[in-house]
């Protein structure tokens, strides 16, 4: 697979995640709302840390990661979206996923429907992939909003092995996102 790329849309820069990011990224994920699902809480510095690590190792295990989402107009770092391999999931793997998080101030504003569109064309596009999966916990009824905006259908329940936790799985092929309008 090709490196992570750098992606564009018109208000975002869609960028591989580094650790010249930890400081912007502790603050967003100290705050409740942007790991709400499925912790329940904000995470410390030092998960933060290992997320990154985690997130660096699957652009080299996996080929895709997550991106940093920064705001082209302000150069802020809204919190990160992309592709990623669901290994948290794994009754549905093989399988690549479409997810977003964004820090409080930055939902609302359509961002996390354009740069996962944007991700979603180059999974189609550029890595030839034939199905995308997307996941959420029922409750996160804006998360559900954008899958369907994004042209996903309702696969299957699933439960997550290490929370318990119920999750949809929406799926979008390329033969449905290429007959969308």
């Amino acid at each position: 697979m090709p490196p992570q790329p750098t992606l564009e849309t018109e208000r975002l820069i869609l960028r591989p995640i580094g650790w010249h990011d930890l400081d912007e990224l502790t603050a967003l994920h100290a705050e409740t709302s942007f790991w709400w699902y499925p912790l329940k809480r904000g995470t410390t510095a030092e998960e933060t840390r290992r997320f990154i690590e985690r997130t660096l190792e699957r652009y080299q295990l996996d080929g895709v990661g997550l991106s940093a989402a920064v705001v082209k107009e302000t150069g802020e770092l809204a919190g990160w979206l992309g592709l990623a391999v669901p290994h948290f999931l794994p009754e549905i793997l093989p399988a690549v996923e479409v997810g977003w998080r964004l820090g409080e101030r930055y939902r609302g504003r359509g961002y996390a429907t354009e740069g996962a569109a944007a991700a979603v064309r180059y999974g189609f596009e550029e890595l030839g992939l034939e199905r995308l999966v997307s996941i959420f916990e029922p409750a996160n009824v804006a998360s559900g909003r954008v899958m369907e905006k994004l042209g996903f259908a309702f696969e299957r329940q699933a439960t997550v092995p290490r929370s318990g936790e119920l999750v949809h799985v929406l799926a979008l092929t390329k033969r449905m996102w290429v007959a969308a309008p």
